[in-house]
């Protein structure tokens, strides 16, 4: 028997990166997936975004370990749709456990209209509430809500740098509300002892990361800078000295955040930032 055995996961983001990550191992452990991408780019986003293919390629790991897993695709911003892909899941998977809203996006650095802190925000934070609005009504008491803050939601002059311009600003502000939104959601549900935590990664190894975008945010001395030049520069967001962490580390972390062990864990703001935030931050934390 797995951790999470016979328990359905929805998954927003699910197509690659920390996404597919939690995908195949909740499912390592026995869990089904609702797999929710919306594999097509965002105008603001520097970088490309996942497309049908992966999230095609998440499914045939997924079924490779075993497990049952309906993809579908559907933009967070838009709740109908996100409804619509979540409803159909557990009509076909039969009930629903848990929930993990990864989808993110980071929209740093050229684009400077207004546009790119709308785009981050409704991603990355109104994309959790639609996700978590999506999930509730068929979610059993005792069931677990995890979302994806950020450490750059968590301390000053990291995204929110003006030099990175209104979708650094975007991203901060959003993984900021993320943290107060499970903070307060985790009241709301207690009653029903739905446990409600997020999760905070440092750099993680994943496609937003290694992008020319932000080889240029790391290394702003450089006029074309490769990831081995940045790579001298990204262990400035740990306090490990490392450079970044990788998907799997998340993915334990909502393993255990999904599993009947953290059956009384709520209200948790979880870094996996290699002690990056205590490094800036050595005082105890406001929450």
């Amino acid at each position: 028997m797995g951790r999470v055995q016979d328990k359905v996961v929805v998954i927003t983001g699910a197509a690659r990166g920390q996404g597919r990550a939690h995908a195949l191992r909740l499912a390592a452990e026995g869990a089904d997936v609702i797999a929710v991408d919306i594999c097509e780019d965002i105008a603001t986003n520097g970088y490309p975004l996942a497309t049908r293919e992966n999230l095609d390629e998440t499914v045939r790991r997924v079924e490779k370990l075993g497990r049952r897993v309906v993809a579908r695709r559907a933009d967070v911003r838009d709740p109908a749709a996100l409804r619509a892909a979540v409803d159909e899941g557990v009509a076909e998977l039969g009930r629903l456990d848990a929930v993990v809203a990864q989808a993110g996006i980071c929209p740093i650095g050229g684009e400077r209209s207004a546009q790119a802190f709308l785009d981050a925000v409704t991603v990355d934070f109104n994309g959790v509430v639609h996700t978590v609005d999506a999930a509730l009504p068929h979610l059993p008491d005792g069931a677990a809500i995890v979302a994806t803050g950020s450490f750059a939601g968590l301390v000053p002059a990291t995204t929110d740098n003006p030099a990175l311009g209104p979708g650094g600003l975007g991203y901060s502000f959003a993984k900021r509300q993320v943290a107060a939104f499970v903070h307060d959601l985790a009241i709301v549900l207690a009653p029903r002892q739905i446990r409600v935590n997020a999760v905070h990664p440092s750099n993680c190894n994943t496609d937003m990361l290694n992008s020319d975008v932000m080889y240029r945010t790391f290394r702003p001395d450089l006029e074309e800078p490769t990831r081995e030049d940045a790579l001298s520069a990204f262990p400035a967001m740990t306090g490990f000295g490392i450079p970044y962490v990788e998907p799997e580390d998340i993915a334990d972390t909502v393993l255990f955040l999904v599993s009947e062990e953290s059956r009384y864990v709520t209200g948790m703001q979880m870094r996996v930032d290699a002690g990056g935030y205590v490094k800036r931050r050595p005082q105890p934390p406001a929450f």
